[in-house]
């Protein structure tokens, strides 16, 4: 049965957010619209119904996809729109044959665009900072709202290396710390917010999420 389409809406000044894809299990993407070409982040369902809407909002210049599991039709995205692909180099392999840009700890690649490395949900998992708004994190699958309503990393059963994950919050905090951080987008679990589109307050709530020790930790199912 096909996935019934629904306009991405709008979350913030410039920025939209999709369905959940069920093609990537769950996952929300995010579009960042700027004049000199807009940033898919994390790929939505694909489906004419996604590429007419994404046409019409302007130039697609780049896709960046924020860990494995993100990853959907990536090669007719490119494709269709001519987009760079950003994945960091450790889950590149995962697109033989395709043109793609690769990041490492830390990359730049834009004034507005920064990806910060965060290892552990998958091995190449990674965050997106943009400067606008008073500063946006697309945490993809790093952080998640639980079902309290809590910002938290989540440990699951597909989780690649669960003490890495908690280190890397730390490494996150460190870097947001350094800039300014009004709005959280993460990449899924979108209906535990309850309707508020996105985590405000992001800097204070990033800060205070509590780093449990021992890797047996268990704060999702």
């Amino acid at each position: 049965m096909a996935q019934q389409q629904k306009l991405p809406r709008p979350v913030l000044p410039m920025v939209y957010a999709f369905a959940p894809n069920r093609q990537t299990l769950g996952g929300t993407a995010y579009l960042i619209v700027e004049k000199d070409g807009n940033t898919l982040i994390d790929t939505p369902f694909w489906a004419a119904g996604t590429t007419e809407w994404l046409a019409q909002q302007g130039p697609l210049k780049r896709l960046i996809l924020t860990h494995r599991g993100a990853i959907a039709h990536v090669r007719e995205f490119q494709h269709t729109f001519g987009c760079e692909v950003v994945i960091h180099a450790q889950e590149a392999y995962l697109l033989p044959h395709l043109t793609v840009t690769t990041v490492e700890d830390y990359c730049t690649l834009t004034p507005t665009l920064e990806v910060l490395w965060t290892p552990g949900h998958s091995p190449g998992s990674s965050c997106v900072y943009w400067r606008e708004q008073g500063g946006v994190l697309f945490s993809g699958r790093h952080l998640l709202p639980s079902a309290d309503g809590d910002l938290l990393p989540l440990k699951t059963a597909t989780t690649f290396h669960w003490p890495r994950q908690l280190r890397s919050v730390r490494t996150l905090q460190h870097f947001c710390a350094q800039r300014s951080l009004a709005y959280l987008c993460p990449g899924a679990n979108l209906g535990f917010l309850r309707g508020a589109g996105v985590i405000s307050n992001a800097q204070d709530i990033l800060q205070s999420i509590p780093i449990p020790q021992g890797s047996n930790t268990v704060l999702a199912p």
